[in-house]
């Protein structure tokens, strides 16, 4: 993916949707499982084709319909959502960010020792 864009609420809504079938969708079939919503058609084609435009999903022709397919999890999204909010927010410091979540709560001794065997997992696998 170029840069990364986060997914506007909508966008994820239907990401959400498209995860948890794990199939490749058509707009069509997006239409009716959002039909509370009162999207029309063309509301659903241009959501597909900014997410396509981000890089989040690839689009294949098959006669006159489309169908989508997610390029990454929605943990590899949410990764890179991390990511750009820590490189862009705090300069690439996930500990100015800890200390931001942070600051002014307390956290008991369980959760701090749970959090030093995570960053001992994460900093022994990298």
């Amino acid at each position: 993916m170029k840069k990364f864009q986060k997914l506007s609420d909508s966008e994820m809504e239907i990401m959400r949707v498209i995860w948890e079938l794990a199939t490749p969708i058509t707009s069509t079939q997006l239409l009716s499982i959002f039909e509370s919503k009162d999207w029309k058609s063309q509301t659903i084609s241009t959501f597909l084709t900014r997410m396509v435009d981000k890089g989040l999903l690839s689009q294949t022709k098959h006669g006159r319909a489309n169908s989508y397919v997610p390029i990454y999890t929605e943990q590899g999204y949410r990764k890179m959502e991390a990511k750009n909010l820590i490189d862009n927010t705090y300069n690439g410091s996930v500990q100015d960010f800890l200390a931001t979540l942070y600051s002014g709560k307390e956290i008991n001794s369980e959760e701090v020792e749970a959090l030093k065997r995570w960053f001992d997992e994460v900093t022994k696998d990298g």
